[in-house]
């Protein structure tokens, strides 16, 4: 069984680095002493049922991370110390899924009486969903290509990679078949920041946005952002049609059929089975 405990943490408070951050070139040249606290958000509960330091986090080592990182860098912002060290710390060690960091700055340039300025932030792994599509030369080795590409973000996890389907045509019908698939994905990426990356990998495919739902060498598309409802005039999320394809509903039941619709409170397996005949695209599997 496979669970999340909610609300473990591993708490650091008040490691002292002495180190070189800041705006002006005497703070670069000089240093000066710098306080980071952190609390990790992390699973203990088997490394406390076992007693095994296999299955815990080794906050020692990540105190030394945390200072020897804060050493070998330099930046101008505190902004900067707080959003790199937050991504580094969750991009090395696999078990920590989410950091509070606050860096505090107890010696900088302020010519009024203060205690101590900080910068605190947030950052965590999110799990997103993900169509991919493609209809153009050879698409399954376009959804290949994407995937490795995604692979190879650095703030990014390949988690789960859905069978592809074949499927006719959603809107433009005077084209051929798609190959479609779902991935699942982890991701260090904001919302908007993950859409960019989509389609720099669309870009290099060769993908061209001439004809809405005409043919692509590669089609990407951003589903599910944790449970987030969000919408901007550049991304919406959830997909805002997704409850209506079941080219994206059928590959993605295989990942996730209890996913939840954070709108509609219906499963990809609800939706899968509720879709309208007319939304329906005579869908194959296929041994690609």
């Amino acid at each position: 069984m496979n669970y999340e405990i909610i609300g473990d943490e591993i708490r650091i408070e008040m490691l002292e680095v002495f180190a070189h951050h800041g705006v002006l070139s005497e703070e670069q040249e000089k240093g000066q002493l710098f306080y980071v606290n952190a609390v990790l958000y992390t699973d203990i509960h088997k490394a406390g049922l076992e007693d095994n330091i296999f299955f815990a986090t080794d906050y020692g080592q990540i105190c030394q991370f945390i200072y020897s990182w804060m050493q070998e860098n330099t930046y101008q912002l505190l902004e900067s110390v707080a959003e790199k060290l937050s991504k580094a710390i969750l991009l090395k060690y696999e078990k920590i899924t989410a950091v509070d960091l606050e860096v505090r700055k107890p010696q900088a340039p302020i010519p009024v009486p203060f205690e101590c300025v900080s910068i605190k932030v947030h950052r965590s792994w999110h799990t997103a969903y993900l169509a991919v599509g493609s209809n153009v030369g050879d698409p399954a080795e376009y959804i290949s290509g994407a995937i490795r590409a995604l692979a190879n973000h650095p703030q990014i996890r390949v988690k789960k990679v859905s069978d592809l389907i074949q499927s006719k045509p959603y809107g433009v019908q005077d084209q051929d078949d798609f190959l479609n698939g779902a991935l699942e994905i982890e991701t260090l990426l904001a919302p908007e920041e993950l859409l960019d990356a989509l389609h720099d990998i669309e870009d290099a495919a060769g993908r061209v946005r001439v004809r809405r739902w005409g043919p692509r060498t590669l089609d990407l598309d951003l589903i599910f952002y944790d449970k987030l409802v969000y919408e901007s005039d550049y991304v919406i999320i959830p997909h805002s049609d997704l409850q209506n394809r079941d080219f994206v509903l059928e590959p993605l039941s295989t990942l996730a059929p209890n996913y939840r619709h954070p709108i509609l409170g219906k499963t990809v397996i609800q939706m899968l089975h509720e879709l309208k005949p007319e939304n329906r695209t005579k869908v194959e599997r296929t041994d690609m």
